[in-house]
């Protein structure tokens, strides 16, 4: 399971400020980071009139750019998805997803507060690693300022390294994801270690992906 970690806070609060000098500070550190950031906005990537917005016209439901430097995919949706349905689009191998918004999900979070906007927090307790604030807050939870990159970065380096496990295991069925089981998990990486590992060809494995459909 990739880990995430979502920066919140209430609008003009610095959320990208902050995802912005995080991101800097941990491909220092060596860590493979993917990022998504959240909007309400209805937005377009692809311009009117360009062969990729006239392939999505037509219908097709997913419409791909691709050059020797860079790739965007659009795929239209019928509803929002959470940051762990939107992480099984991003196959390549990484270490943490960092998303800025989805202050509803149920990831962990790092909110910034600021004083001017008033009290309270958006996120719940069990849910927050800490609070970038510019006033001291009457919680339990770590608190940093604004400036203090470096030891925010610590905290998300901390805890990534509890989540990081030896075999991990995602299971999405239909497109929804599916919780498993520590035990069931470990048969299943084992089971699909050994299994692969035979095939000729097949050197040290980091991360496998597996995709099955099946005939209506």
């Amino acid at each position: 399971m990739h880990p995430i970690i979502s920066i919140v806070g209430k609008s003009q609060s610095g959320k990208t400020t902050l995802l912005e000098a995080l991101i800097i500070e941990l491909k220092q550190r060596g860590y493979r980071l993917a990022v998504i950031k959240h909007t309400h906005e209805n937005f377009e990537i692809d311009k009117v009139g360009k062969d990729s917005w006239r392939f999505g016209q037509a219908g097709s439901e997913v419409v791909a750019i691709c050059s020797s430097h860079k790739l965007a995919i659009m795929k239209q949706l019928e509803g929002d998805l959470n940051p762990r349905e939107l992480s099984r689009f991003i196959d390549w191998d990484y270490d943490l997803l960092l998303t800025e918004g989805f202050k509803t999900s149920d990831t962990f979070k790092i909110e910034v507060h600021l004083k001017e906007q008033g009290e309270g927090l958006l996120t719940q307790p069990k849910q927050l690693l800490a609070v970038v604030t510019d006033e001291p807050l009457d919680i339990d939870i770590p608190q940093l300022p604004r400036d203090e990159i470096r030891g925010t970065a610590d905290l998300i380096e901390n805890w990534l390294r509890t989540q990081l496990k030896e075999n991990d295991i995602e299971l999405f069925i239909n497109h929804a994801f599916i919780p498993i089981k520590p035990f069931v998990k470990d048969i299943m990486a084992k089971t699909l270690l050994g299994m692969v590992s035979s095939l000729k060809g097949v050197k040290e494995i980091k991360s496998l992906h597996i995709s099955l459909r099946r005939k209506s």
